[in-house]
């Protein structure tokens, strides 16, 4: 019996570590030929050489990279079924910020609101850093989607996975540059969703709670713990529990599902 991507080609971005490799490994493992984008060349490679993929180190910001990376990816593999925009980086915040707002939070449970103090996320953010979060996701995104769509449509099949997040709909005071990239994705992807559905081509978003991969590096374990508690589960999700969602909608159960946002967060209440 075949499996249900077998022959199917995949092409995921971000794909060396975390929630991408995770994904890469899912569809292998249902026959999908696998390409392997990640800024870090050795991680590309080290997932490719696992699975029997190609890897295309690249930094997803560079449109002509993209063009390019699609190209050999059709041109070593014969195709392209699946585009995976999954590459990102995290918000950071000074651990000073982190202890502002944790009085802050416990001076609103005690009606002290004239004693708060001004967190200043968007004063102290610099243009770099705006500019360097909305064009890995946002950019990355589009990139991604157009590269993938010139060949997409000519065969009149495809899927395409943009990879949001819960902040992209509960947007984050501490974090407004990445929930502005992630919102975005949301509507970059409902508006290629419309485009396409004629052209047996189905895009879709995943909007990921906060998931246990080396994109939390940067975080304290005080804001952690301070995550977990908004957490109905109790805990962070692993990166198969998104890796499944990505695996359904890129294969056939998936075939009336377009345009959509599939929230995968063990009930973070935001």
């Amino acid at each position: 019996m075949a499996l249900p991507l077998q022959d199917k080609v995949a092409f995921i971005t971000g794909g060396g570590s975390g929630l991408g490799a995770e994904t890469a490994r899912r569809l292998a493992r249902d026959g999908a030929l696998v390409a392997i984008n990640d800024l870090n060349p050795s991680a590309a490679e080290s997932i490719a050489s696992e699975l029997g993929g190609l890897a295309l180190p690249f930094d997803v910001t560079d449109s002509s990279r993209m063009d390019l990376a699609v190209d050999m990816c059709v041109s070593q593999l014969g195709r392209l079924d699946i585009m995976v925009n999954n590459a990102g980086i995290a918000p950071t915040a000074p651990g000073s910020k982190t202890d502002i707002a944790i009085a802050n939070q416990m001076k609103r449970m005690e009606g002290r609101i004239d004693e708060l103090e001004p967190m200043n996320y968007l004063i102290d953010m610099s243009d770099a850093e705006w500019d360097r979060m909305i064009r890995v996701h946002l950019y990355g995104a589009f990139y991604g989607t157009r590269a993938a769509l010139r060949y997409m449509q000519p065969q009149r099949s495809g899927r395409i996975v943009n990879i949001s997040s819960i902040l992209g709909q509960k947007p984050s005071a501490g974090a407004p540059h990445y929930s502005v990239a992630k919102a975005a994705i949301i509507t970059l992807t409902k508006t290629t969703a419309e485009e396409v559905a004629g052209l047996g081509i189905n895009v879709n978003a995943v909007c990921p709670g906060y998931i246990d991969t080396p994109l939390l590096t940067p975080f304290s374990e005080t804001l952690k713990a301070g995550i977990v508690m908004r957490i109905g589960k109790g805990h962070m999700g692993v990166p198969n529990d998104i890796a499944e969602m990505i695996r359904f909608l890129c294969g056939p159960e998936s075939q009336y599902c377009t345009g959509d946002v599939f929230t995968v967060s063990g009930g973070y209440l935001g």
